[in-house]
């Protein structure tokens, strides 16, 4: 199994919609590619006195390296595009991957 993290800063002032945004359009249109079996959503808590949270982790579960491949070559740029088109600079992203030993 591998996860694809994606964790993402968001600019907090439109921070609720895009969380909305996330949840009712962009993470449906990644599991419509029907590559991803399962997803979950974390919110990061950067200090736990506070409770400050505008960064996220989006952890989608992949099969394969090729599944992943196959999401690379036909669907990223696209869904990222989308994503940057509608927030621009402000949401701020980087992707890891975690793979279960």
């Amino acid at each position: 199994m591998i996860i694809y993290n994606v964790t993402v800063s968001i600019n907090p002032e439109i921070e609720e919609e895009v969380i909305k945004w996330f949840k009712e359009t962009h993470i449906p249109d990644v599991m419509e590619t029907n590559l991803f079996k399962n997803y979950q959503m974390f919110k990061i808590i950067e200090d736990p006195t506070a409770k400050v949270h505008n960064s996220y982790a989006i952890q989608y579960e992949l099969d394969s390296w090729d599944d992943f491949a196959e999401y690379t070559e036909k669907h990223a740029d696209r869904l990222r595009g989308d994503t940057q088109k509608k927030y621009g600079e402000n949401i701020l992203a980087f992707r890891t991957f975690l793979e279960k030993c």
